[in-house]
């Protein structure tokens, strides 16, 4: 089973994506963190992460190698979130792996949730570095959304069934 939570920033689809994963699990599922710490700001971000999962999760830190992670996982795995992972893959130039990455991950035998934010409704940047990581982002989610059982839009913190 794979499932995605879309949606913009802040707008409850990490807290619906974990409560989806809490109640497919098995035993006591995966929290695959991707962000990598940049400034403090984002450090206040994941301890506000870390804070609303609790101990309910076995979390794992991995900012690239995700499919090699899932493999060793033996329940359902949260990755949060691919918007960041995709980032991670850029700063680290290795835009050219991200969909081979992806492939690896849609064919693995772990039950996935994905979460990932909607950046195709805003305006175009005059930024290449954003354009491109905008167009890579809206290319992810679509590879994801195809191959997955249920995707779910999330917006003011109410989740609708889009698949």
């Amino acid at each position: 089973m794979k499932a995605l939570f879309i949606g913009g920033i802040k707008s409850g689809k990490s807290k619906h994506a974990e409560l989806f994963a809490l109640r497919q699990a098995k035993k006591k599922p995966y929290y695959l963190a991707t962000t990598e710490f940049f400034d403090d700001e984002m450090k206040r971000r994941i301890k506000r992460h870390k804070k609303q999962r609790k101990k309910r999760f076995r979390t794992i830190e991995e900012p690239l190698k995700l499919s090699k992670v899932i493999k060793r996982c033996d329940d359902i795995v949260l990755i949060e979130d691919i918007g960041m992972w995709i980032n991670n893959m850029l700063y680290h130039g290795k835009e050219k792996k991200i969909q081979k990455e992806i492939e690896k991950l849609l064919r693995c035998k772990q039950d996935i949730v994905f979460v990932v934010n909607n950046v195709g409704e805003s305006v175009v940047s005059e930024n290449a570095l954003v354009r491109e990581f905008c167009d890579l982002n809206g290319i992810v989610s679509q590879m994801i959304a195809k191959e997955c059982d249920a995707v779910f839009y999330v917006v003011a913190g109410i989740a609708q069934r889009i698949k």
